[in-house]
C-alpha cells in the first residue's frame, strides 16, 4: 500500500475547513474537543448555540447584573379605585404625567368636615374632586391618595398608583413626590383616628420603599416654584415625610396631624422593615388589629408641574 506525503501547507489549508476545529476563532479547545465527539447534526446545534453564547458573553461585562432592588420594601396596601369614587362626575383631562421614582411624601388634610360615616367618604371626595377641577379649574384631584378616618385607602389623582404619577398638591415639590390627604380637618385639639394614621404610613412605607427612601430620613428636592418656601431652582433639605406646611406657607396639615408626623414616619419605617427607633408607634400591638401587619422588629438601635394644590 502506497502513502501519498501532502505538504505541510495543504494540511494546513484542509484543517481549516473543518467547522468548529482547532484554531477556530471565539471557541474554547475544551469545546472543539467535545464537538470532535458528537455525531455531524449534534455537533453543528451545539457549535450555534456556542457561538450565541459567546456572543452574548463578550457582550457583557464579567460579572454584571440587574438593577439593584431597595433593601428596605413594604407591600401595597388595599387602595380603592377612583372609580369608587368618581362615578359620573369624570371630567375631560389631559393625559397623566409621571416622574422617574417617589422620594418624598406630602402630608396633607382636606380641610373638609370631621365625623362623617364612612361609606360616605366616597361622595366627599367627589365633592373635594368637583371642588378643584370645576370651581379652581384644576385639571383632576391633586392629591395622589385620599385616606378617611376609617383607614379606607382612596386612588386620587390618575395614572396609576403603582406609577410615580406626578401630583398637584405641594406647589414647588409635585416631583418626585406622592401626597396623602388625610379626609377632614385637623387643627390643634383635634383627634386623629389610629386607623387613618397607620393607612397613611402604610401609603407612605410602601411609595417610599420603591426608590429605598427611609422614612425618618431626609431628602434634597429642587423647587420649581417660588410661591413655596424655597425660591423657584433652590435645592431644599426636607423630611422624606413631610407635612405640607413644610414645603409651602400653609396651616395644612393640621397642626394635631403635624405633631403626629413623627409616629407615622416610625410606623412606615416599621413597615419597610427597618431597625425600630425609640419613638412611639401609633396603634401597634392593639388586640385584633392586624391590618398592615408590623414585621417583627430586631432589638431597638438609635436613629440614624401640573396645577397646584392648596
Amino acid at each position: 500500500m502506497r502513502f501519498v506525503r501532502r505538504s505541510r501547507g495543504e494540511r494546513r489549508r484542509r484543517a481549516s475547513r473543518i467547522s468548529g476545529g482547532p484554531g477556530t476563532p471565539g471557541l474554547p479547545r475544551a469545546v472543539t474537543v467535545t464537538l470532535a465527539c458528537l455525531p455531524g447534526a449534534a455537533a453543528a446545534a451545539a457549535l450555534v448555540l456556542c457561538a450565541y453564547g459567546v456572543e452574548n458573553a463578550a457582550g457583557r461585562p464579567a460579572g454584571a447584573t440587574g438593577p439593584t432592588p431597595p433593601a428596605f420594601t413594604a407591600p401595597r396596601p388595599p387602595v380603592q379605585p377612583r372609580s369608587v369614587w368618581l362615578a359620573g362626575a369624570q371630567r375631560e383631562q389631559p393625559p397623566p404625567r409621571y416622574d422617574d421614582k417617589v422620594v418624598a411624601v406630602f402630608i396633607h388634610h382636606t380641610d373638609s368636615p370631621n365625623g362623617y360615616d364612612c361609606a360616605d367618604a366616597p361622595r366627599i371626595i367627589r365633592s373635594l374632586y368637583e371642588g378643584q377641577t370645576a370651581g379652581r379649574d384644576w385639571d383632576d384631584l391633586g392629591y395622589n391618595f385620599v385616606v378617611d378616618r376609617c383607614g379606607t385607602i382612596y386612588e386620587g389623582r390618575a395614572g396609576g398608583v403603582d406609577r410615580p404619577v406626578t401630583g398637584a398638591h405641594t406647589q414647588g415639590f409635585n416631583h418626585r413626590t406622592t401626597g396623602i390627604a388625610a379626609l377632614g380637618t385637623f387643627t390643634a385639639g383635634v383627634e386623629v383616628p389610629e386607623e387613618m394614621l397607620r393607612s397613611i404610613a402604610a401609603v407612605a412605607a410602601w411609595k417610599l420603599g420603591t426608590s429605598g427612601t427611609d422614612p425618618r430620613g431626609e431628602v434634597r428636592l429642587v423647587s420649581s416654584n417660588g410661591g413655596s418656601r424655597y425660591a423657584a431652582g433652590t435645592t431644599a433639605t426636607l423630611p422624606a415625610l413631610a407635612g405640607h406646611s413644610d414645603g409651602y406657607m400653609t396651616d395644612c396639615p393640621g397642626a394635631a396631624l403635624h405633631a403626629r408626623l413623627p409616629e407615622i414616619r416610625a410606623l412606615a419605617a416599621r413597615f419597610q422593615g427597618r431597625p425600630a427607633t425609640a419613638q412611639a408607634v401609633p396603634g401597634a400591638g392593639r388586640a385584633g388589629d392586624d391590618r398592615y401587619a408590623v414585621p417583627p422588629s430586631p432589638a431597638d438601635v438609635t436613629a440614624a408641574e401640573p396645577r397646584w394644590g392648596r
